[in-house]
């Protein structure tokens, strides 16, 4: 195949389209796109072309911005947004192309940046997936990361799941606080109540739930880094006496009889298999009458795959698995809870993660000092793609209440509960 000459820029001029508002610069001296768009993408090095098309889907442009090879000036979520249906699926004919005017001596293959994870088969190859010692291998490599890093990214509240948002123009702690009190809400939590909180991050459901509505609460989390300041903060906070914070798997929770159970981003970490596994365990925790509120990402519909790819599989949530609503609805009802109530949060989780990019943005340097600059790139990528994904729907956030009922069928609730909002 004979080599044409060309241009970088011309080359991401053909790949964005014409009507792409970015700016290419590139190693070569030459450049394409407007001038005055808003956001300039410069390609500092041969390194980006060589990811480009040897990468499978969406790794490709991930791996050349994490290495450095790609530098994007201005937000990184409008070029994401000139970005998406263009490069990150390239097809055959794309590659195509790509080969006949640069040649072969991009096709190389090129070591991933440090930051990735091996594939799914290499995991495999050392433990079964969602086997307890992989899902806290899992969990480790993704939020052992720093806690300070955590606290730039998130803020004061260290919740690390979709916030609700009130009204426009809250805070995002405001509607991280909000949606602490939507979930105790539809808990029905009373004082002195029992809440196991599975997946508890940081401890902000067992914080709030303790303070404002008077339960024992006990929460559970794969991360020790979590863990240890959970219950720092419980310490600090002055209700050691009615909180704890443990480093442990959910599966090896002991205690029963709970009121409630609250689970915050914890299903998209154990795997479609154990979904219904996993409702029966929690359900076998519950007092009749007892209720779980479910919170967690969902696929818009069944004809999506499970299991997460590419990126996000690589960088983010290794062996990530999403269901849709439906099939978590099925799994509760067959584990013997009622589902009560369901509610979509899409839009508010897009609006959670872009104060979490603003949050990033604001604290870059802090945050490269922290956790290093490729740990950082993943998350500016990480952040900017899932807001996107949200408002394209192409992934949703449901609140999912289900309730044990009693040997009669009673479940002990309002005919038609307003949640107090």
């Amino acid at each position: 195949m004979t080599q044409e000459n060309i241009t970088v820029g011309a080359v991401f001029e053909r790949l964005l389209g014409p009507r792409a508002e970015v700016k290419i610069t590139a190693y070569d001296g030459s450049s394409s796109g407007p001038a005055d768009a808003p956001v300039a993408i410069e390609v500092r090095s041969p390194l980006a072309l060589d990811y480009l098309m040897s990468s499978p889907g969406d790794l490709g442009l991930a791996r050349a911005y994490v290495a450095g090879a790609l530098e994007v000036t201005g937000d990184l979520y409008t070029a994401l947004r000139a970005l998406a249906t263009q490069v990150d699926q390239l097809t055959p004919a794309d590659r195509l192309w790509l080969l006949r005017k640069l040649g072969p001596r991009h096709l190389r293959v090129v070591k991933p940046p440090a930051e990735e994870h091996p594939s799914r088969f290499r995991r495999g190859m050392t433990a079964l997936r969602h086997s307890k010692a992989r899902d806290s291998e899992a969990i480790a490599s993704h939020y052992d990361v720093s806690n300070r890093f955590y606290e730039l990214v998130l803020g004061p509240s260290m919740a690390y799941t979709c916030a609700v948002f009130p009204h426009e123009g809250a805070t995002l702690e405001e509607a991280q606080a909000n949606k602490f009190d939507l979930v105790c809400r539809k808990l029905g939590l009373k004082p002195g109540m029992r809440l196991l909180d599975v997946g508890c991050g940081w401890g902000g459901m067992v914080a709030h739930a303790v303070r404002h509505y008077g339960v024992e609460a006990i929460g559970v989390t794969l991360s020790r880094e979590q863990a240890q300041w959970a219950q720092k903060n419980i310490v600090a906070l002055g209700i050691a006496d009615r909180a704890e914070i443990r480093h442990l798997d959910y599966r090896d929770v002991t205690e029963t009889g709970f009121d409630a159970i609250s689970s915050i981003g914890l299903t998209e970490h154990i795997g479609a298999r154990n979904v219904p596994g996993y409702f029966r365990f929690l359900a076998g925790k519950l007092k009749p009458h007892g209720r779980l509120l479910n919170h967690c990402i969902t696929n818009p519909d069944t004809s999506v795959a499970h299991r997460s790819r590419g990126f996000i599989d690589r960088y983010v949530f290794p062996d990530g698995e999403l269901e849709a609503p439906g099939e978590l609805m099925t799994a509760m009802h067959d584990a013997g809870l009622e589902v009560r109530h369901s509610e979509n949060l899409r839009e508010h989780y897009a609006t959670t993660l872009a104060g979490w990019c603003a949050n990033l943005d604001e604290h870059w340097d802090e945050a490269v000092a922290e956790a290093g600059a490729g740990r950082s790139r993943v998350w500016a990528l990480y952040l900017a793609a899932c807001r996107l994904a949200f408002e394209r729907r192409e992934i949703e956030l449901h609140h999912i209440l289900g309730v044990r009922t009693d040997s009669e069928g009673g479940m002990g609730m309002p005919l038609r509960p307003d949640w107090g909002v």
